[in-house]
């Protein structure tokens, strides 16, 4: 499957809505619910690539920058690397993943900073509820008198892990995600916070501090964002890769 999506386009311009519908055979008000909030957006997916990059050149011609990006090229190349500790040396940052290989990243070599909430998985949690009701049987015991029975019953509730990942794209690099509920934080000694949230807020500060070059960007913290970009026939849940590639190669 080949993903369309434009970015960076002019949003004041009113003709961008109908540049879009004319070049992929859709309505002008379908194209403006498409690319509503701003870019990136998905516009279409092909199984043709040919057909895909003709759309794209064509709006690009129009003034509408436009990515084709191979999904399968993307799930199927260099898998992400996944730090399990890290350490802020002087002029590179040292990543060790959980394999035991170590990998060290210079800090001028990193140019784009994502952050990004992940869903975990389902959580299934149970609990007991206790609560007082009234009961025909004692009441009619006690003469009349209005009795209750308590009634304790378990209740299941299932809810979504979230976390929250940084995704560093450098060019010494494949790209390294550091999830917060995973990464041991040792690596900044007696500067270490008591949480991991306040750890990875010290970690982000620290990556831009360390690589003021880098882009840095949350948009994608937000689940609303991630199925804005994606469009409707993809999901946040199974294609946050994608979004991710999209946001990436339109700021790169």
């Amino acid at each position: 499957m080949h993903v369309l999506a434009v970015h960076g386009w002019q949003e004041e311009d009113p003709d961008v809505a109908k540049t879009i519908a004319d070049a992929i055979g859709i309505l002008i008000f379908e194209a403006r619910q498409k690319i509503a909030g701003g870019g990136p957006a998905v516009l279409a997916s092909f199984a043709d690539p040919q057909r895909a990059e003709r759309l794209a050149a064509r709006l690009a011609s129009a003034g509408v920058p436009a990515l084709v990006i191979d999904s399968v090229a993307v799930r199927g190349g260099k898998q992400p690397l996944r730090a399990r500790r890290f350490v802020f040396e002087a002029a590179a940052l040292r990543v060790e993943l959980p394999a035991g290989a170590i990998c060290h990243i210079g800090y001028d070599s990193i140019d784009l900073l994502l952050v990004v909430s992940t869903g975990s998985g389902p959580v299934q949690t149970t609990f007991k509820r206790t609560e007082r009701k009234f009961s025909l049987g004692k009441t009619v015991l006690a003469g009349g008198v209005p009795m209750t029975r308590t009634v304790t019953r378990e209740e299941t509730v299932l809810s979504e892990d979230r976390d929250e990942s940084i995704w560093l794209y450098s060019r010494e690099h494949q790209t390294v995600h550091f999830d917060r509920n995973v990464l041991n934080y040792d690596g900044f000694g007696a500067a270490m916070q008591l949480t991991r949230s306040l750890n990875f807020s010290k970690l982000k500060h620290e990556l831009q501090r360390c690589a003021p070059q880098a882009g840095y960007d949350e948009r994608l913290l937000k689940r609303s964002v991630q199925a804005r970009i994606l469009g409707p026939g993809l999901n946040p849940e199974a294609d946050l890769d994608l979004a991710c590639e999209i946001l990436a190669l339109s700021l790169r």
